[in-house]
């Protein structure tokens, strides 16, 4: 009996694609092989202000994460009072209300994670700084693949004057975003 060292080849199947014309010919003509998705986010992070543009990016976050297997962070970042002196004196804003104030925005933000078809996993983040800021050192200390974002759509003087924190978390991030807006007709099923 003779062996061989050679390896056997290995056998490949391909796909096929059959066409048919109107009048009869057949052509068959060989699919490239099927690769494997190249989007595939596997942790989301999804800011959120309670309003109802940030609850239609939480829908879209949700059905991604559906469909990707892939966890959600809810984040809401709650941002200091600071006036100026010009509006007089102002009570003491002590550790312990700020304390108060994360565990109720803890609560709202576990009341909304239960409703999500991907809640065990999900996680929340509340922190206390600068909107824009927080959610971009988000994006890197969690390694977040997808970001997703309402906007508010607001134009003119008043995007002007309070400027437009999704644009300043889309210039400062390094990972993609999705934006979300209110107005836009909804693609989710």
């Amino acid at each position: 009996m003779k062996t061989s060292d050679q390896p056997t080849p290995a056998t490949t199947t391909t796909t096929q694609l059959l066409v048919t014309t109107p009048e009869g010919h057949r052509a068959v003509s060989p699919l490239p092989p099927e690769t494997p998705a190249r989007l595939h986010p596997r942790h989301l992070l999804v800011p959120t202000d309670f309003s109802p543009a940030s609850k239609k990016a939480l829908a879209y976050a949700d059905a991604f994460a559906s469909t990707f297997g892939s966890r959600i962070t809810l984040i809401h970042v709650i941002e200091p009072m600071v006036l100026p002196p010009e509006y007089g004196y102002l009570p003491h804003y002590s550790p312990e209300d700020e304390a108060r104030q994360v565990e109720a925005v803890h609560r709202q933000l576990l009341d909304i994670a239960v409703g999500l078809d991907t809640a065990k996993r999900t996680e929340f983040s509340v922190r206390v700084g600068r909107p824009w800021h927080e959610v971009v050192g988000a994006v890197g200390e969690l390694g977040i693949d997808l970001l997703v974002l309402t906007t508010h759509g607001r134009t003119g003087l008043r995007h002007m004057l309070m400027g437009s924190v999704a644009e300043k978390i889309v210039r400062h991030t390094h990972c993609p975003v999705l934006v979300v807006r209110p107005e836009e007709t909804d693609f989710l099923g």
